[in-house]
């Protein structure tokens, strides 16, 4: 892409650094696609992969437990559905804006396309925060959200799914919404309850999917997750689940965090240990400081907005896997990690490392993941969970958990084969976005100037 079109992208949106970033990261890692496809730049394909297909904005008005009306925005970016319906989770989270929904959609694009699944990618939301609510402030939200995102999804044209903030109570109350305004029991969302739609192993795939990855690159130099020392940030469902499976495989978890802080377990986190932390972030939603009230040899280290650095990542440890939110590893935490240790770094949610830290791995060949290819497992389910839905079936948990795992070691050995077709042997995240790169783009072009 010329520096021409460069500049028009941010004078443009001049304000969405967080998609920017999204944008120059594929735009850097697919140029020698474009060095190899000249008619590329004729066709426009980048601004056209880069522009979303249709962004709906629309108020949330609801009433809160005092009576009083409270007004949120509600959004759905539709980026792009050449390889199938749009598909991409919900975020409920005041840091909710355009730029971070369209990023998530960008990447969701990519991500998509690496499982194979006839899936596009889209993203949506709201800057309604659930933490805190009453369950039936959460059901008055989610109803008005869906009486407006309703007239723009259905089982073959947008299916969303759960994200942060959008949990199993949500999809529920989303889902009952959707069957009273539209008059119709279809797959619409992914994520559902089991007597009602969903799939096994959908709530673990991301985690599980994130280790399943984590073990192949792992494999490729010889060694396994048995004995090693794991820092894990996090305590939602994708940090419980990815926990739950390094526990199971034999690794080590030491650490767990939530907004207010994080925890450090010497002894390390275990079954028992992991259960008692699943009760109290699902059930109680507490605060991961109270872990230290049960288990007292646990160090727990409060949140410092005023530090330039996060403590949780300078801790000693082999293998991190940063699985709470964008941008929780800057260029300090990438030094730090490296100082104490760390030789493998899985990401688990979107972007959660800066692009200084990425190169920072890079320089240092430490294995890295990004989560469009490591955390792929969640979508790849909730494609399995439309594909139960249209057949009318429902698969035991050890099916899934196969194609779980033959989805998560194929997009292994995709990325490994397009970053060494294209001159970078080993580089996860060249091979991850050539390879979505190209899907997408190969789709469109079949479909024409539409």
């Amino acid at each position: 892409m010329s520096n021409t079109t460069w500049k028009q992208i941010l004078a443009r949106d001049p304000e969405e650094i967080e998609f920017h970033q999204a944008v120059q990261e594929v735009i850097e890692t697919v140029q020698p696609v474009l060095d190899r496809h000249p008619e590329f730049e004729r066709l426009a394909v980048l601004e056209r992969i880069i522009e979303p297909e249709r962004v709906i904005m629309f108020r949330v008005p609801w009433m809160d437990d005092e009576r009083r009306v409270r007004v949120n925005r509600g959004y759905r970016v539709k980026m792009n559905s050449a390889i199938g319906p749009f598909k991409g989770g919900l975020r409920f989270h005041p840091s909710v804006n355009l730029s971070i929904l369209k990023f998530l959609a960008f990447e969701q694009m990519f991500k998509n396309a690496l499982t194979t699944l006839p899936m596009g990618g889209a993203q949506g939301g709201s800057d309604f925060d659930p933490k805190g609510k009453s369950d039936e402030e959460v059901m008055r939200f989610c109803q008005s959200f869906m009486a407006e995102l309703s007239h723009h999804i259905g089982p073959n044209n947008d299916i969303p799914g759960g994200g942060l903030g959008v949990g199993a109570r949500e999809i529920g109350y989303l889902f009952g919404m959707y069957k009273k305004q539209r008059d119709e029991f279809t797959g619409v969302l992914t994520g559902k309850g089991l007597g009602w739609g969903g799939s096994h192993i959908r709530p673990q795939a991301t985690g599980y999917g994130v280790v399943y990855f984590a073990a192949e690159m792992l494999a490729t130099r010889n060694v396994t997750l048995e004995g090693k020392t794991c820092l894990v940030s996090g305590s939602g469902n994708v940090a419980q689940h990815t926990a739950e499976k390094i526990i199971e495989l034999g690794g080590k978890v030491m650490t767990l965090s939530d907004s207010s802080g994080y925890i450090f377990d010497p002894e390390g986190i275990d079954k028992g240990k992991l259960a008692f932390v699943k009760r109290l972030k699902n059930i109680k939603r507490g605060r991961i400081q109270e872990y230290v009230d049960k288990y007292s040899q646990t160090i727990y280290t409060e949140a410092d907005t005023t530090l330039d650095y996060n403590p949780l990542w300078n801790q000693r440890a082999e293998y991190a896997f940063p699985c709470a939110t964008e941008g929780e590893i800057g260029e300090n935490d990438a030094y730090n990690l490296i100082n104490n240790g760390i030789k493998m770094v899985c990401e688990g949610a979107d972007r959660p490392s800066s692009p200084e830290a990425v190169k920072i791995f890079a320089d240092k060949q430490i294995l890295y993941a990004p989560g469009k290819a490591a955390n792929a497992g969640g979508v790849a389910v909730s494609g399995l969970e439309m594909a139960q839905n249209r057949m009318l079936l429902n698969w035991s948990a050890e099916e899934v958990d196969r194609r779980l795992k033959t989805i998560m070691k194929n997009i292994h050995q995709t990325c490994l084969d397009a970053a060494a077709n294209y001159g970078e042997p080993g580089n996860y995240l060249v091979g991850a976005n050539i390879t979505g790169f190209l899907r997408v783009v190969n789709a469109m072009l079949d479909q024409g100037l539409v």
